[in-house]
């Protein structure tokens, strides 16, 4: 797993098995299984002055504390995957950093994965680990776990065993200048270049580290969280916005690599990766 318009046709349905996400258990010491990436110790919450500007424009939706919408909750995210993963399409995910700062993004891509008969999915064949213990975990339960050593994604678990959405891409709403401060610091390589707007979020490792999302974060009830949370957008995709498509970086994984489980509004320049043909056939 990682690694989303006209008329659009409806995604296949999938068989997959159902279950009752079990209650978020007390962390305990275990040793990872060799199938699992080894993780890398947990950086600390980042300590950030107040930014220096407000960034290069303030949203609109967003423009005093009044503006802040309701926070969504579990029967939100208590749906399947593939349900939730477009509904995600247009709602805010905020991170409240340890000095009060509120950093805000709509997101604009996801991906969803359906468990064990889901080839490209951790919990692939109902395999459970303790990397991969949030998937199996009630609605609304993240799962941030770490990719090539030092870069980080998140998902958060859906209605049936094994089950999640990843956050693949997000519009940056508020907090630019404070995003850009932490990709600056958090990136590899060129972290001199001044990063354009649009290089913010484009990604599942770029918006973590934009957020200062690391694996801290990892099984938090994304519900009832002090740190982060979602807050239903004011603007939702209408259907003939949304881009069905294959997903990214999952090629190992046969004929679910070729699956439309992949979703993102058409159109938006925050969007990590486009499917012209997709975009054709969904036009058709």
């Amino acid at each position: 797993m990682v690694t989303p318009t006209l008329q659009m046709k409806k995604p296949k349905q999938f068989s997959r098995r159902m279950g009752q996400k079990k209650q978020r258990p007390a962390k305990a010491e275990q040793p990872h299984s060799p199938s699992d990436t080894a993780q890398a110790p947990c950086p600390k919450e980042p300590c950030l002055g107040p930014p220096t500007t407000l960034g290069p424009y303030r949203s609109i939706y967003f423009s005093s504390p009044k503006g802040h919408l309701t926070r969504l909750g579990l029967e939100f995210f208590d749906q399947p995957a593939v349900p939730l993963a477009r509904a995600f399409l247009g709602q805010v995910l905020v991170r409240r950093l340890p000095n009060g700062t509120e950093l805000r993004g709509r997101i604009v891509e996801t991906e969803a994965y359906l468990g064990p008969e889901d080839e490209a999915a951790h919990s692939r064949g109902g395999r459970q680990t303790p990397r991969n213990q949030g998937m199996f975990m009630k609605p609304g339960t993240l799962y941030v776990y770490i990719i090539y050593g030092m870069y980080f994604c998140m998902n958060i678990s859906s209605q049936g065993d094994g089950a999640c959405v990843l956050l693949r891409a997000l519009e940056p709403l508020e907090g630019l200048e404070t995003m850009r401060q932490l990709r600056s610091t958090l990136r590899k390589g060129t972290a001199s270049r001044v990063l354009k707007d649009r290089e913010l979020c484009s990604g599942p490792s770029k918006l973590c580290q934009a957020l200062a999302i690391n694996k801290s974060f990892d099984q938090r009830d994304l519900a009832q969280d002090e740190a982060i949370w979602l807050e239903r957008g004011p603007l939702e995709p209408s259907e003939p916005a949304v881009v069905t498509a294959a997903r990214v970086g999952v090629g190992y994984a046969g004929e679910w690599a070729r699956k439309p489980l992949r979703f993102y509004v058409r159109g938006s320049p925050w969007v990590s990766v486009v499917d012209r043909v997709a975009e054709q056939d969904t036009q058709a």
